[in-house]
């Protein structure tokens, strides 16, 4: 797994993760638990965005289910992925 750090114009920050389409769900379910995620974006090799979706405080169990489904089947299509993570400072 690669990581990449950088700063937005709004002074938050953003981590870029490269995986592989079996850890997709894992690394998610990381991050969410982390809890400073905002955003999650998820782009497949060749950088195009196949999936985005914010984060808010409070999110927990039922409510990122539908969400982890989304990324599961998106894990079951590609071979290799990015995660951008966008995280309040």
């Amino acid at each position: 797994m690669q990581k990449t750090k950088s700063k937005t114009k709004n002074n938050n920050k953003t981590e870029t993760f490269r995986v592989s389409g079996e850890k997709l769900v894992e690394k998610v379910k990381e991050l969410v638990k982390e809890g400073n995620v905002r955003r999650v974006i998820i782009k497949d090799k060749n950088d195009k965005e196949l999936f985005q979706f914010p984060l808010t405080f409070g999110v927990i169990g039922a409510a990122i289910a539908p969400v982890l489904a989304a990324v599961g089947a998106i894990a079951a299509l590609i071979s290799e992925c990015s995660i951008t993570v966008e995280r309040e400072k």
